[in-house]
Order: C-alpha cells, then sequence, then structure tokens
C-alpha cells in the first residue's frame, strides 16, 4: 500500500475533491513534496482538524 500519493489518488481514496485536498494541504500545514502528498499525515491532520473545530 502506498503512502506518498498525489493529489488524485488521495482524493480517490479520502472520498474528496482533488481541489479540497490542496486547499486543506495548504490550510492545514500538510506538504507536497515532489507532487506527493502523505497519506497518513494527510489523514491525521484532517481528523485532528475536524475534531478542534466541534470543539471549538
Amino acid at each position: 500500500m502506498a503512502i506518498h500519493l498525489t493529489p488524485t489518488e488521495l482524493a480517490r481514496e479520502a472520498g474528496m475533491e482533488r481541489r479540497d485536498v490542496i486547499e486543506k494541504c495548504m490550510e492545514m500545514g500538510v506538504p507536497i513534496f515532489q507532487g506527493r502528498i502523505d497519506k497518513t499525515l494527510f489523514l491525521a491532520s484532517v481528523e485532528e482538524h475536524r475534531s478542534v473545530s466541534v470543539a471549538a
């Protein structure tokens, strides 16, 4: 299983649009290195962002 995915591949796996994946990376500070995103870091950041948003 690949850990570093393109925005398109990650969007497919996360059930999001490609544009939304890139926007979330920019918003949460998740790096896009050589056109690839660390899937584990991205999903953990999204989960943390959602829990902080709900708690606030």
